[in-house]
């Protein structure tokens, strides 16, 4: 289980708003000064995030609430694979199609770049079309430093 700790925001009918600041590791590596993917960590070092977490414990919060968030890994495994691979196969089909009609190597890679487009979209229609039903949401799995109690 991945975790990361948050703040609720505001709890609402679909779920719990949360506000998450994202960390990098790399403070605590012995080859942070060294690797080069500190620089590429650092780039969003301390932005804030809001995601939609699910409640399952139904754990009684409000708004100001340290709570941590997990999700599981094979969900966070098949959530990356859906994002970076959906658009790359509908490039390759697009591409392929494009060079099976006898197109110049322009118009190949045009509807590549096309195919590409067209799988980011469709990636991210299907997340705003199964945003109330999502099964890559995080969960709650406990309050931090308060009096939480579990609703019954």
């Amino acid at each position: 289980m991945i975790e990361e700790s948050g703040r609720v925001v505001e709890i609402t009918s679909k779920g719990i708003l949360v506000e998450t600041v994202r960390q990098s590791a790399c403070g605590g590596c012995s080859a942070a000064k060294g690797c080069g993917q500190k620089v590429i960590a650092s780039i969003g070092q301390g932005q804030r995030f809001e995601v939609l977490a699910d409640n399952p414990q139904q754990l009684i919060l409000h708004a100001g609430d340290g709570v941590v968030l997990g999700l599981d890994e094979g969900v966070f495994l098949k959530a990356s694979s859906l994002a970076y691979l959906l658009p790359l196969i509908f490039m390759i089909v697009a591409a392929l199609i494009a060079d099976l009609l006898k197109v110049s190597d322009l118009m190949v890679a045009v509807a590549g770049f096309g195919g590409l487009a067209s799988g980011l979209a469709a990636l991210r229609w299907g997340v705003q079309a199964g945003s109330d039903h999502c099964q890559f949401h995080p969960e709650i799995l406990r309050a931090q430093g308060s009096d939480t109690a579990v609703h019954s």
